[in-house]
C-alpha cells in the first residue's frame, strides 16, 4: 500500500534532514520540494514564528496540492534582549 506523501515546506538540507528525523516511523512518505519539482521562496517576513510557517505551508500546499508541514525558528538570546529572533538567519548580514 503506498503511504500518502508529506511535503516539508523547506530547502534547507539541515531542516530537512532533523524533520525527516523527528517524523520517522509516521505513516506518510515525507517529500522535499526538489522532490516534486517545486523551487519556491516564501518570504518569512511574518510577525511570529507560526505565521510564517504557516505562509511557507498554505504556498508549498497551493503549489503542490500536497499535504505540507512547514516550520520557523529563530534564536532567542535573554543578554540580547530576545534578539535576534525572528531575523536569526538574517542577523548578522550576508554571508
Amino acid at each position: 500500500m503506498n503511504q500518502p506523501k508529506l511535503l516539508i515546506a523547506s530547502n534547507n538540507p539541515h531542516k530537512l534532514q532533523e524533520l525527516r528525523a523527528v517524523l520517522a516511523g509516521v505513516p506518510f512518505s515525507l517529500v522535499a520540494p526538489a522532490d516534486v519539482g517545486l523551487a519556491l521562496n516564501v518570504p518569512e517576513d511574518g510577525a511570529t514564528y507560526a505565521e510564517n510557517a504557516t505562509r511557507k505551508a498554505r504556498a508549498f500546499a497551493a503549489a503542490s496540492g500536497l499535504l505540507t508541514l512547514a516550520d520557523d525558528s529563530g534564536l532567542e538570546v535573554q543578554a540580547l534582549g530576545g534578539r535576534p529572533g525572528l531575523r536569526s538567519a538574517r542577523y548578522a548580514g550576508e554571508g
